[in-house]
This record gives C-alpha cells, structure tokens and sequence, in this order.
C-alpha cells in the first residue's frame, strides 16, 4: 500500500489493484466494496454451467459478485470503476454486462454532472427563485448549488429526485423518471421529452424533516437538459446499487 496525491491510496487486493480514498468515509456514493468471494471448497461446480471443476478446468471468481465459474463462464476482464479497480477485472458474463453498462456513466453522465448546469432554484414553497450554477462536487458526495448564497445537498440524504420535461401542465404527467433512494419506490420512466428541471427532497443531517428544493433550466437550457438527464442515470444507479 502506498500514499498519492489527491487523498487516494494504491492498494493491492487478491483481486487487483485500486485507487480508493484514503479515508473511507469520504468514498464516492457510487462505491460498493469486493464481495466475498464464495470458499472454493463450496463450488465443486461452475456457478453458471455447472462444469465439474478439475485439474484441467479451473475455476474463477467473478470480482463483481464473487462467484465461481469456470474459465469460459468468467473469462472476459472488464473496467469496473465502481471498486475503484486500475485495471479491467475478471468478471462473470452477467456482472460484465452491469459493468460495460456503468462504463457509459463513467466515462459520460458522471462528467456532466461535475461540470455542472445553470438553473433557477426554489427552496420549499418560497415564490422567489435565485440563478445558480449545480454541479456534483468532486468526490461524488455533494450536489453544490452557487449564487449569490451557496446550497449543499448530500446525495445519501436525498430521498426523492423527480425529473420535470416540457410540454405538460405540473401534476403527474411531468414526471420523466421518480426514483426514491432512500425508501422503497418504484422507479417509472417517461417519454422522450427533454428535461426542463427537477424536484429533489432531502433530509437535513441529524433530522428527519424533508426539505425541498426545486430546479428550473435557466441559460444554457441544452447543457442543463444533459445535466438532468445525468443526474437522471446517477439517481438510478445510487437506486439499483442498494441490492447490489
């Protein structure tokens, strides 16, 4: 293990290397740790073909999800940036599809977001609204709003984001996608209209109150649509990684 720059560490794992935070209560929400790998005296067989494991054929775990497999079920090595991994990884044919998936965030939405959009923004049912610049901080943690004043909401406090588009009257059909992150909801998904802002509620740090803050495209509508549609791939990610 050794110290670099920016606060983050090499360290070498039995599954490779990584780049992770020096404190791990600063990691990136979009983070999930190495599973366990299942003992390899508890699979005889591959977990996917059922392959009899031998001298010849060898058995591999998926880095994903720790499973065994044998060499054609677990051959191919794909990025998977959400274990901070330097390099492509062995991965099962499921988990490297979920993986190959996450890449497109990564190596798109994820850079929008930091780069951030401007929008008008309302807090609760205040009829006053202030021009701001939102962008994702660079560690992952924080939506940071900038104006004359300064908002920061933290994504683990998040506990609904609704994406509004053009072209209907508010009420139900100006949801694009709802994802809940904190409670058990569904996830539903619109048309192909483009998103013109966002509802998020959130909790404030050591309450349970539920704050509101409402979003509105300002200049720049095109960068911020692609903002919000960004921020649309990193709600469900944050959602989908619970089960994970």
């Amino acid at each position: 293990m050794s110290a670099v720059p920016d606060g983050k560490k090499l360290v070498r794992s039995p599954s490779g290397l990584r780049m992770v935070p020096e404190n791990g209560a600063f990691s990136s929400p979009f983070y999930f740790d190495e599973p366990q790998w299942v003992p390899d005296k508890e699979c005889p067989r591959c977990m996917q073909c059922d392959t009899k494991f031998d001298f010849l054929t060898r058995k591999h775990h998926c880095r994903r999800c720790g499973k065994c497999f044998c060499d054609k079920c677990c051959s191919k090595k794909v990025p998977l940036p959400r274990m901070c991994f330097v390099d492509p990884v062995r991965q099962c044919a499921e988990c490297g599809l979920l993986s190959q998936k996450e890449m497109e965030f990564y190596d798109k939405q994820l850079k929008l977001l930091l780069n951030g959009g401007s929008f008008l923004v309302t807090q609760g049912n205040s009829e006053k609204s202030e021009a701001m610049m939102c962008r994702l901080s660079n560690n992952h943690r924080y939506l940071f709003m900038v104006g004359v004043s300064h908002l920061q909401v933290e994504l683990a406090r998040i506990s609904s984001v609704q994406i509004l588009t053009d072209g209907f009257a508010p009420g139900e059909k100006d949801i694009h996608t709802y994802t809940s992150l904190l409670e058990s909801q569904y996830i539903s998904e619109g048309g192909n209209s483009r998103p013109s802002g966002m509802l998020l509620q959130y909790k404030l740090p050591a309450s349970q109150d539920i704050q509101e803050l409402r979003l509105t495209a300002h200049e720049e509508r095109k960068v911020a649509a692609s903002w919000l549609a960004a921020m649309h791939k990193a709600a469900k990610l944050l959602y989908e990684s619970r089960d994970q």
